[in-house]
């Protein structure tokens, strides 16, 4: 017996991009839901979809207090928003909010699916708390604290770890500056600080620091740990 298709709901006030979902995640094996808007998305929700793409421009509710609503029943399902290329302070509020991760309009179909996949992965990942964390030929042991690139034995500050760490957590999830200088200072509210960090961290876990493959930059937004395939 095959296992049942994953289903997403699609909230979002455009008919035809409703329509290029359906078709796009439907010829991928996803059971899609739509609703043009906040009231039709609420009521959806009772059918208990595996993620939600999240349009922030609905015509009857705020797209940030439609999601707030939804974390506030659901604080697990994977949600990914779509906004316009301007609204960059939208996004980081809708991250804050709990959103996994954002897509800019125009987006194409495949880094959509890139991005639902790895949402998927993250949520997966969150329930299984794996104590060893791989990517590529890094290796992270949560409960040893040991950090290994290969076979060599990586060195960390306790700082380091910290916010390696949470990008491990995280895995495949963008995380804000809010968020991480929350969690990593509580009182600092300066991202060049972390930006300090970011760039020690590369120093030691990168081949190419110039060129991160694991630690990768959400422009104006945060940082995101690369999800395992």
């Amino acid at each position: 017996m095959s296992a049942a298709p994953l289903r997403v709901l699609v909230i979002d006030d455009e008919p035809p991009i409703r329509k290029l979902l359906r078709t796009g995640l439907g010829t991928q094996g996803y059971d899609v839901l739509d609703a043009p808007n906040g009231k039709t998305a609420l009521g959806l929700l009772a059918e208990k979809p595996d993620l939600i793409i999240l349009d922030l421009g609905l015509p009857d509710m705020q797209g940030l207090d439609l999601l707030r609503m939804i974390r506030q029943r659901d604080e697990r399902v994977p949600i990914v928003v779509l906004s316009s290329r301007e609204d960059e302070k939208a996004k980081v509020e809708a991250l804050d909010l709990g959103a996994d991760d954002y897509v800019t309009k125009p987006f194409g179909m495949d880094e959509l699916l890139a991005r639902i996949r790895a949402a998927l992965r993250h949520q997966l990942q969150v329930q299984g708390e794996r104590p060893v964390f791989r990517l590529g030929d890094l290796s992270v042991d949560l409960v040893r604290r040991i950090v290994k690139v290969g076979d060599h034995d990586v060195k960390l500050s306790p700082k380091e770890y910290d916010l390696l760490r949470l990008l491990v957590q995280h895995a495949g999830k963008v995380l804000t500056h809010k968020f991480l200088l929350k969690e990593l200072w509580s009182d600092l509210t300066d991202a060049q600080y972390l930006r300090v960090y970011v760039r020690q961290l590369r120093q030691k876990i990168e081949a190419d620091p110039e060129r991160p493959q694991f630690i990768l930059t959400e422009t104006g937004v945060g940082y995101r740990l690369r999800a395992p395939e």
